[in-house]
């Protein structure tokens, strides 16, 4: 057999296995559409950062009084149509408050 009858002979079992995978059910539930963030003070001690991989950029930093407080309401804001779980860590690295925000915007 030469090289390209090889190709062309794994090549259609690829397609034949996609073919037959796409009729069968998923063996693995699939994840929901619930937003996970983390609240976790800078290292250099200079505000929070706020860190998701629902997020761009996968986290943003928070700086002042309020850091802590504006960082939830941007979470909750950016997660307004999905369910979100918020959670606050302190410098040891200890969830010190949970926020569980239900999305329940829906377009007019």
């Amino acid at each position: 057999m030469t090289k390209e009858d090889q190709f062309h002979v794994s090549e259609h079992a690829t397609r034949n296995d996609l073919t037959n995978r796409s009729s069968q059910p998923l063996a693995v539930a699939m994840p929901s559409s619930q937003h996970l963030y983390e609240v976790r003070p800078r290292k250099d001690h200079r505000g929070v950062n706020l860190i998701s991989d629902a997020l761009p950029f996968g986290r943003l930093w928070y700086d002042g009084p309020e850091a802590v407080g504006n960082a939830i309401g941007y979470a909750e804001h950016r997660s307004r149509s999905h369910d979100a779980v918020i959670r606050v860590y302190d410098e040891a690295g200890t969830v010190i408050e949970t926020h569980e925000h239900a999305g329940g915007f829906k377009e007019p």
